[in-house]
């Protein structure tokens, strides 16, 4: 009898160990074997998540089929404590050992966001307050100036407040190195000054390879103690960069006063009108020199450059005609 229950006994625990091995087999198989969706899947992991929603959620977006043996598969790994937060890229087929190593290895989705050159602050504000992917306030509107445009890497989660710094101390860094190698003999009291010029430039034209001339036209005109008679000033001191003007230059507008009117003031502004990039911010402190006082739009996206007035006025006229020409 005692015999026969050994036998049982040890048949019963063959059976289960055969089972057991079966089950560890299978949740093997399929911890490791290709995961059901077809498609790369991207996902939030929101820190503090337990093991147990991150799992839930992976199997909601069809990254995983089996929940458990997620769940089981990471702890017997020890791996409970290795999967961090954020936006993941799964890419399709990824077996849940593949899921598991992305979430150890911490290697995010990088997102990026672009400033363009001339923006105002409060355009970039605007910009950053709008781009998925960012959280948090900005607080202060920065000063006019002091943001690099640039294009930015960020991640999922990442602080706006964090961005802005980021941009001023890029801004920072470009200034004070390029000040450092700018031309000898510059009307320039300060990196500042340049700063200033730079933004203007930026505004007055789109074409790189028109920078270092306009810019050339200023730093003759400052040398020679001629205002600076550049519109986007005017049109920064009756806007404050918030928002477009919205309409043409009036007369009343070149006449009209404001600290940023270089038709009524000498010299340059009492600060930038933009955010200038690092090619205008160059071209400033390495202006292309010769006898330019005067440009003026030639219809083509670009300028035309003149030395005297009379030949300023010629440009003007054909300026005028081409826009009454396209006009019609």
């Amino acid at each position: 009898m005692a015999r026969r229950l050994f036998k049982t006994f040890i048949a019963f625990v063959l059976l289960a160990l055969i089972a057991v091995g079966s089950g560890f087999g299978w949740g093997y198989a399929q911890f490791t074997r290709p995961g059901p969706s077809d498609l790369d899947r991207a996902l939030v992991l929101a820190k503090g998540q337990g093991l147990k929603d991150i799992a839930v959620q992976l199997a909601d977006a069809g990254v995983i089929s089996h929940p458990l043996v997620f769940r089981l598969g990471v702890r017997l790994g020890g791996w409970s404590r290795d999967l961090k937060a954020g936006e993941y890229r799964f890419p399709s087929r990824t077996s849940m050992r593949g899921v598991v190593g992305i979430l150890r290895q911490g290697v995010t989705i990088v997102r990026r966001v672009t400033v363009p050159e001339g923006l105002s602050s409060t355009m970039v504000v605007a910009l950053l307050r709008r781009t998925e992917g960012l959280r948090g306030d900005i607080g202060p509107i920065p000063a006019e100036g002091t943001l690099l445009p640039e294009t930015y890497h960020f991640s999922h989660g990442d602080e706006r407040a964090h961005m802005v710094a980021r941009m001023t101390g890029g801004m920072d860094r470009a200034v004070a190195e390029l000040w450092r190698g700018r031309a000898k003999d510059l009307p320039l009291a300060s990196p500042r000054d340049a700063v200033i010029l730079a933004s203007i430039v930026e505004k007055e034209t789109s074409l790189r390879a028109e920078r270092a001339r306009v810019a050339g036209v200023f730093i003759n005109r400052l040398r020679r103690g001629m205002r600076l008679q550049s519109d986007p000033t005017v049109v920064f001191g009756l806007t404050g960069g918030g928002k477009p003007l919205g309409r043409a230059l009036r007369r009343s507008d070149l006449d009209g006063v404001t600290p940023y009117n270089t038709y009524r003031i000498d010299g340059l502004p009492p600060g930038p009108i933009a955010n200038p990039g690092r090619a205008a911010l160059h071209a400033v402190l390495h202006p292309t020199m010769g006898k330019d006082l005067y440009f003026v739009a030639d219809g083509s996206g670009g300028h035309a450059f003149a030395a005297t007035f009379a030949e300023h006025k010629r440009n003007v006229k054909r300026w005028r005609r081409f826009k009454a020409k396209t006009a019609k």
